[in-house]
């Protein structure tokens, strides 16, 4: 994805905001990195997250699942009390 996008300056950030059934919910999208972003790094893929949002996500891995009930990007997040069936958003 980030190759047919063209624009290497990008990162895949990964963040939390307001929303979603549960009250937080995950987002995705290409960005620039911020002056705050701390970038880390996983099996050769760039991540930006803002402060708060690292908060929430500390210790969480993303998964993408292709199965035959696959529901495409998942983030399995240990921080999490509750969770929506639709595994985009938790409390």
């Amino acid at each position: 994805m980030h190759a047919e996008l063209n624009a290497p300056e990008k990162r895949l950030r990964v963040f939390v905001e307001s929303g979603g059934c549960s009250g937080f919910q995950y987002g995705m999208s290409f960005d620039e990195k911020k002056p705050d972003d701390v970038e880390l790094e996983s099996e050769g893929v760039a991540i930006l997250m803002d402060p708060a949002s690292l908060a929430y996500l500390s210790g969480s891995a993303v998964d993408f699942d292709d199965g035959l009930h696959g529901k495409g990007f998942e983030i399995k997040n240990p921080n999490a009390q509750s969770t929506c069936g639709c595994g985009k958003s938790f409390s």
